[in-house]
């Protein structure tokens, strides 16, 4: 998968053990506006999240949209834009270095929906499906930037798609 964009903290050191994740992230447009977890806080996520051990990009995107919003993807519509890479020095073992592999796709969903499947952590930041403009990302992400990684890295995501760096058909 092509590279969008690196995202390095460098607030590791070289030679530290890797811990190595991928996930997906399901781009959904209706009507000029994407798909997301909107938290309580005011922040936006890009639906998705990580793979499975065996798991497809694909199939991993199915599930974690459906869990986290509730729509279905359509799987013949689901087509790769590329990765964005993210390094850091990991937040829960800080003796590693963090590597996260976020697999974007275009995808659209069914009119029908069904039941979410959240996390705990999702549930108390208040997450929902919201359809958010380009611009409200954007904004609304923009005072998680320093704490959340997820808030830049989608930040970032949908300044390229405003900017048409990456092409939506």
């Amino acid at each position: 998968m092509q590279i969008l964009l690196t995202l390095d903290k460098k607030d590791y050191e070289e030679g530290m053990p890797v811990f190595e994740k991928y996930s997906t992230r399901g781009v959904i447009i209706r009507d000029g506006k994407i798909a997301t977890q909107h938290g309580s806080a005011g922040d936006y996520k890009i639906l998705g999240g990580g793979v499975e051990p065996g798991e497809k990009l694909e199939d991993a995107l199915i599930r974690e949209v459906g869990e986290e919003s509730g729509l279905i993807v359509i799987p013949e519509s689901i087509r790769p834009i590329g990765e964005i890479v993210e390094r850091r020095r990991d937040l829960f073992e800080k003796n590693k270095i963090y590597v996260c592999h976020s697999c974007f796709f275009f995808c659209d969903a069914k009119e029908e929906m069904t039941q979410t499947h959240m996390t705990e952590s999702e549930i108390a930041k208040g997450f929902h499906l919201e359809w958010a403009t380009a611009q409200e990302i954007i904004d609304g992400n923009e005072p998680f930037c320093e704490t959340q990684p997820w808030s830049f890295r989608d930040r970032e995501f949908v300044k390229m798609l405003v900017e048409k760096k990456i092409l939506t058909t």
